[in-house]
């Protein structure tokens, strides 16, 4: 199983910045705001917005929160970049509290694009560069029901969210997973408020490992027999499977998941992970760079993909067994792609 703590070990110390007395930046300036540095994912996506800064000569400056949830370093990171002059922001937003720190940013005349995390209300962002999060989960949803048949309907579903906070990424993942599996959902907006007696609860993760893992215990001690797992990314996934595995029973239970990184494949390729969604960060983020570059240039802003009110950036399935009539790619053919 690829463990998702060591990574996060060696890319602990790449993504937090701080300034002190903020400089000026150039004209012709953004700032990347991550979540956090604990979850490869952003390193990807800051691999993504550097390269794409560096190919079109502009000057990138990368933030983080010190943990998922620190609203208080990102809307400090958003404050510093305004009043350092920058041209734009890209953001993954721990939630929406930082909605008024980018309206005054906004104001100023910056370009603000969400990454990956639409804003709620969505229009707070100038626009939103990602996935369609219900759209993952419905891909797992469906997967999940097709591979398990007519053990479907007396399916133990443990449900590993993010947090409690209401973020846009953690009920659409969760709501569209539940969605293709045939539950109804109730309000889409809310996690938790279903009465399908299958669901045997749900538990908040913080998108991590060790998160993983304890939400993981806590829902075997109220029902052992669960047989079926959604997670809200691999790095939780990889967490669950080893507090199944702690009580012998790894193979009693089916993980879906969503992100597609390249250590999420692996563990499909080995069997830890039965499906997962596969998203592209990089092309985000690197797409969120030329919107601020064409921006700073022209003053044009990006559209959306019509019919939506994000711009798409794509998903796949990744799973190594295919269920009919849910498109897939296997293990092999996406560890071409992950997080490209």
């Amino acid at each position: 199983m690829k463990n998702y703590l060591l990574t996060s070990a060696v890319t602990s110390a790449l993504l937090v910045a701080t300034f002190v007395g903020a400089p000026a930046f150039a004209a012709d300036s953004a700032c990347l705001i991550t979540k956090t540095n604990s979850n490869p994912f952003f390193v990807k996506m800051k691999e993504g917005a550097e390269a794409k800064a560096k190919e079109l000569g502009m000057e990138l400056m990368s933030f983080a929160g010190k943990v998922d949830g620190d609203v208080e370093t990102q809307i400090a990171a958003i404050e510093n970049c305004t009043s350092a002059g920058a041209k734009g922001i890209l953001i993954t937003a721990s939630d929406s509290t930082v909605v008024p720190a980018l309206e005054d940013a906004r104001k100023a005349g910056l370009l603000v694009i969400a990454l990956d995390t639409p804003l709620d209300p969505t229009d707070a962002a100038d626009a939103t560069f990602a996935t369609d999060n219900f759209k993952a989960g419905l891909l797992i949803g469906q997967w999940a029901k097709a591979k398990m048949g007519d053990s479907a309907k007396d399916a133990k579903i443990a449900l590993l969210d993010l947090s409690t906070a209401g973020v846009s990424v953690d009920y659409q993942r969760d709501n569209g997973f539940l969605k293709g599996f045939g539950v109804d959902i109730k309000d889409p907006k809310k996690m938790g408020d279903e009465d399908d007696p299958r669901i045997v609860g749900n538990e908040v993760t913080s998108g991590n490992e060790e998160g993983g893992r304890k939400a993981m215990e806590n829902l075997l001690q109220k029902d052992p027999s669960i047989n079926l797992v959604y997670t809200i990314n691999e790095p939780a996934a990889a967490g669950a499977y080893e507090a199944l595995k702690a009580v012998g029973k790894e193979k009693d239970a089916l993980i879906v998941s969503v992100d597609g990184g390249c250590p999420g494949v692996e563990n499909v390729k080995d069997g830890v992970i039965g499906a997962t969604s596969m998203q592209f960060p990089l092309l985000m983020a690197s797409l969120g760079v030329e919107a601020i570059a064409e921006f700073a240039k022209s003053g044009k802003k990006p559209e959306n993909t019509e019919g939506l009110d994000f711009y798409d950036t794509g998903v796949k399935l990744i799973t190594d067994t295919v269920a009919e009539g849910v498109e897939s790619t296997s293990s092999e053919d996406g560890m071409k792609l992950c997080w490209g």
